[in-house]
């Protein structure tokens, strides 16, 4: 390990002190394979974000502190709801331009979430005069309360004010040393007994889509999975595209995208989103629509951008929430805790990054459209032919556009 002072090149002020060693300890020891794990699924995200961080102005080690926050996973949520790679708060996301509604939440988008998060730390940095410790604990813990406890502590130094336990929460105390520690070992990983392969940058192709569509579609026509697009659109929370956006911007696999956009201009509307909408009616209110739809309240308001307590005009026309298009949300809504640095503890709090609840199969409603074959349908869901003419007591493998299978499918992982 470097020692106080050695010439090691560091972006930022690099303490090593006793704190800083215990993590390094830590980290080489119990977490070693989570560490690992996600230094190797953070290599493909490393060019994007140092090349933001470049652009803004910003130290390049700030690139490890997803290691730290969600081991570089873009389906991480805490036990306080902070999202995705840079786990973002709702409220932070927001004040840094990431969107957030009913089908998109941009905090479990890499590169987005990595342009908010640069233009966060080096507003933060800015706050504490160029302080990356002071900025670093207020990434975790708040400006408000660290310029609070530098008041209340009667200094502005990082170390001086987490030797006193009173002044700062202990996730805080030891955010600091867990991000230092993360640094000097992913610079030198060899050096401190770790070994993977970095994975391939993702390649994609981009396709704008001029109206809602169905991600089943656009997996099938890509030749892919919905595990595949899901991936490459981190930040979708639904099966379908927004309805309201008219060019939204989807990633799909290379090579796909002008077979993609064929495939869209012949199609017509129902055959591109298969979307159940209603119209209010004399005396109608969210609240009864939602009653007698057998949906949620808030799923039926968010869905059309609206809030649970808005009224609705006769006529209006309102796209009703059912399983088909609720059930991407599940991809990324389980939680994800993130680890507390304490070494006492922090081993059995990690286990639960890495593992995800057994959950059992969805079951959805999906209507057949021209085109579709069982073989095709079952693709989409990562079933079987066989499994689908028994849910449904089909005789045959024949089936005719508009008729509705029952299909049951495993929540995403």
């Amino acid at each position: 390990m470097p020692a106080q002072g050695a010439s090691y090149e560091y972006a930022i002020p690099m303490t090593v002190n006793q704190r800083v060693r215990s993590v390094v300890s830590l980290f080489q020891g119990r977490l070693h394979d989570f560490l690992q794990e996600g230094m190797k699924r953070g290599s493909r995200y490393m060019p994007m974000i140092r090349s933001v961080l470049r652009n803004e102005g910003l130290p390049l080690d700030l690139a490890y502190v997803p290691l730290v926050e969600s081991a570089f996973k873009t389906t991480a949520l805490s036990r306080t709801k902070a999202k995705g790679v840079w786990q973002f708060m709702r409220g932070t996301g927001i004040e840094n331009g990431l969107r957030q509604d009913w089908y998109i939440d941009e905090r479990s988008d890499p590169e987005k979430a990595t342009l908010a998060a640069a233009k966060y730390l080096g507003t933060l940095a800015r706050m504490f005069d160029g302080d990356w410790h002071m900025a670093l604990a207020s990434y975790n813990g708040g400006p408000g309360r660290m310029q609070r406890a530098a008041k209340r502590g009667r200094a502005d130094d990082f170390w001086t004010l987490a030797a006193k336990p009173r002044l700062l929460p202990r996730e805080t105390r030891d955010y600091v040393p867990m991000i230092l520690a993360a640094i000097i070992i992913a610079k030198n990983p060899a050096q401190y007994g770790f070994e993977f392969e970095t994975e391939e940058i993702p390649e994609y192709d981009v396709v704008t889509l001029p109206r809602a569509i169905d991600l089943r579609r656009i997996a099938e026509w890509s030749d892919t999975t919905i595990d595949e697009i899901q991936a490459l659109n981190p930040e979708l929370r639904r099966w379908t595209t927004p309805v309201r956006d008219e060019d939204y911007r989807l990633k799909v696999p290379i090579g796909s995208a002008d077979l993609l956009r064929m495939r869209i201009e012949e199609s017509d509307e129902i055959e591109l989103a298969s979307l159940n909408w209603h119209i209010v009616k004399k005396g109608e209110t969210l609240a009864t629509i939602a009653r007698r739809l057998k949906v949620s309240r808030t799923d039926l308001a968010e869905a059309n951008y609206l809030k649970a307590t808005a009224k609705v005009p006769i006529g209006q026309k309102l796209m009703v929430p059912r399983e088909a298009t609720t059930l991407m949300a599940s991809r990324t809504d389980l939680p994800v805790p993130v680890p507390e640095a304490r070494p006492t503890t922090k081993d059995t709090v990690v286990a639960a990054v890495n593992t995800r609840p057994s959950t059992p199969l969805v079951k959805l409603s999906y209507q057949v459209k021209r085109g579709d074959t069982l073989a095709s349908i079952a693709r989409l869901f990562s079933t079987s032919v066989a499994s689908i003419r028994q849910w449904n007591k089909l005789p045959s493998t024949q089936i005719r556009a508009g008729a509705r299978l029952t299909i049951y499918t495993a929540r995403a992982h």
